[in-house]
């Protein structure tokens, strides 16, 4: 099958391949999914699990990418709950080969059924970026109704998808980003959008709640902004400053089925809306990775036609 794998830590993005790799073996509790579209993290190839397994050991070539929807074509021993020629849509595993193949084994309790009138190209762009948002806001936030968060990123993948979850909950939302980001946001459900390029974070006032995708000196300066009892997330980097009376929280996302289905079915209703910035085919992989930040939105690798 083709793959895109990577091999050299230092190559960078020039490092992506478009080669032939064996076909997956399904582990116990594995299910293989033929890959219909598949989501990546741009950071990942400075992940330590991209290069080395739980034990440390070189696993290159490896498989990027993390998230994928598209049909499973076989089951490993012992798995239930899932059935062959079901669509499904969810997360592979951080230290494992990844999604950017046209097949992948993936732990079945880490998918989620998908409705057949849901695009792949879309569900593809909702687990890591739904997940982060949802677990970012509500299980480490505490967001509630009537609060504010700050959301840095606001057209982002993650941004986008959390300040119409903040909406949803009847919270005020600020959105950050670029200039070319404003509309988009204000579009999204943000009653405020600043320009990190032109504005003063400390227009934004006090918040509950501030969302961190990028971290550096926007998460630094962003701790004074947290009211007392107030609570900054980031997926960034750890944070080095915490907040006056309040606290910062650092998390990695966590897969979870059930809040799969969730956002699933708010999609399917017309409540949830991912934006997917570019579809490009598998051979372009490596020139996805290089150019994600120039559009909005969730950049998606269509490796199979439905």
């Amino acid at each position: 099958m083709r793959a895109i794998t990577v091999r050299e830590r230092d190559a960078g993005v020039c490092g992506l391949t478009l080669t032939d790799v064996p076909y997956p073996h399904a582990a116990e509790n594995d299910v293989i999914v033929r890959v219909h579209a598949a989501g990546f993290t741009p950071g990942e190839l400075d992940w330590p699990a991209t290069w080395s397994d739980r034990a440390g050991r070189d696993r290159t070539p490896s498989i990027p990418g993390h998230e994928l929807s598209g049909v499973v074509v076989e089951l490993g021993y012992g798995t239930t709950g899932l059935t062959v020629g079901q669509r499904v849509f969810g997360l592979t595993d951080w230290a494992r080969d990844g999604s950017l193949a046209e097949y992948t084994a993936v732990e079945a309790r880490n998918l989620a059924p998908l409705a057949a009138d849901i695009d792949h190209t879309v569900a593809a762009g909702l687990p890591i970026s739904g997940l982060t948002a949802w677990q970012g806001l509500f299980d480490h936030a505490h967001l509630t109704t009537g609060q504010t968060v700050l959301i840095h990123g606001a057209a982002g993948g993650v941004g986008s998808i959390a300040v119409q979850l903040a909406r949803e909950v009847g919270a005020r939302v600020i959105g950050t980003g670029r200039a070319d980001d404003r509309d988009v946001a204000l579009g999204l459900g943000a009653q405020t959008f600043l320009d990190l390029g032109a504005d003063d974070l400390r227009h934004a006032g006090e918040v509950d709640v501030v969302f961190d995708v990028i971290g550096g000196g926007i998460l630094e300066r962003s701790t004074e902004l947290v009211r007392p009892g107030g609570t900054l997330v980031t997926i960034a980097m750890p944070p080095t400053v915490q907040p006056k009376d309040g606290r910062a929280v650092f998390f990695v996302v966590e897969p979870d089925r059930a809040r799969l289905t969730d956002l699933a079915h708010r999609l399917r209703d017309g409540r949830l809306n991912p934006i997917v910035g570019a579809v490009r085919p598998l051979s372009e992989t490596a020139d996805a990775f290089a150019r994600h930040r120039r559009t909005p939105g969730k950049t998606i690798i269509q490796v199979a036609d439905e």
